[in-house]
């Protein structure tokens, strides 16, 4: 017997950050929008706790108990009374530390699967409180589609979209640590006034009509001067796909993966085999959205 779960990839749309809190973390403004790329996380009864990995860049995903499927795995057995004795495959196609939380997909993957196998039928904001003790994006690897963000990004509030957005992803050789991304932003904001971060109301009236263009104008990300500071060549792959035809491009989330809109699928394509073809990054993905979150298969 084995419960498999797929999960999506994210885009961050707009990630407005605020200042550091006392407790280290930043109050955000976060608006995510669930892509087709998935991870599918699979688990099964096993003698002891397991993890393995398939896919591009497994060879980059740890293996013990820092990953966050593993983490799941153990909060939920350990809230029910139960050891978590599970096999947990990830069967992985979102890239590695390149700021698309696919390790945020395996936790609530890893969650939803473990709660089926276990029979569990935990209720879904129990759900959510647990993803969001396991980390700032997991809760919306589970929610889906698009949602507001706040607090640290584990306050979701569901967001109306109008139609469906082409994307291509440009993939970065190696990875960013969040954490780092987030220093260095507090070392570029020593001394500044920096304003609570808020929504912006043209950004969700553009998800709300499906307006791609209208998308285009407003796409805003505070943590990428600093991304940007810690891996300049990723101006190379920004210019690369402007200049492709996309709409409108940033770094996604914390980086280093960056994230293009596009007219259409066509329009995705071509700029996919231009990036491609720049020799600015590893690889290039197309994906629409918003995609559903975490569903079992």
């Amino acid at each position: 017997m084995s419960v498999t779960v797929r999960a999506p990839a994210k885009v961050n749309v707009q990630l407005a950050v605020g200042a550091a809190r006392p407790d280290g973390f930043h109050d955000l403004a976060n608006v995510f929008l669930a892509v087709a790329l998935y991870d599918e996380v699979t688990v099964a009864p096993a003698a002891e706790l397991k993890v393995t990995c398939s896919g591009p860049d497994a060879g980059q995903v740890p293996l013990d108990r820092t990953n966050l499927a593993a983490r799941a795995a153990e909060l939920l057995a350990a809230r029910h009374g139960l050891e978590p004795a599970v096999h947990i495959h990830i069967d992985k196609d979102i890239p590695v530390a390149g700021g698309m939380a696919g390790g945020s997909a395996d936790g609530a993957g890893a969650l939803l699967a473990c709660d089926a196998l276990w029979g569990l039928a935990t209720p879904r904001e129990e759900l959510l409180s647990l993803c969001a003790e396991l980390g700032s994006d997991v809760p919306f690897s589970l929610v889906g589609g698009a949602a507001l963000g706040t607090g640290r990004g584990e306050q979701l509030t569901e967001l109306p979209v109008g139609g469906d957005f082409h994307w291509v992803f440009a993939v970065a050789d190696g990875g960013l640590s969040t954490p780092a991304v987030y220093a260095q932003f507090d070392r570029l904001a020593a001394g500044a006034d920096i304003p609570a971060p808020q929504p912006s109301p043209a950004l969700l009236d553009a998800l709300r009509t499906g307006d791609a263009r209208a998308l285009a104008e407003t796409l805003s990300n505070d943590l990428q001067h600093a991304a940007l500071s810690l891996r300049p060549a990723l101006s190379e792959t920004l210019s690369a796909g402007l200049a492709a035809g996309a709409l409108a491009g940033l770094v996604s989330g914390s980086g280093p993966t960056t994230a293009f809109l596009a007219e259409d699928p066509t329009a995705a394509e071509a700029i996919a085999r231009a990036l491609i073809s720049s020799g600015t990054c590893r690889t290039a993905r197309t994906a629409s959205s918003p995609a559903a979150g975490a569903t079992v298969r």
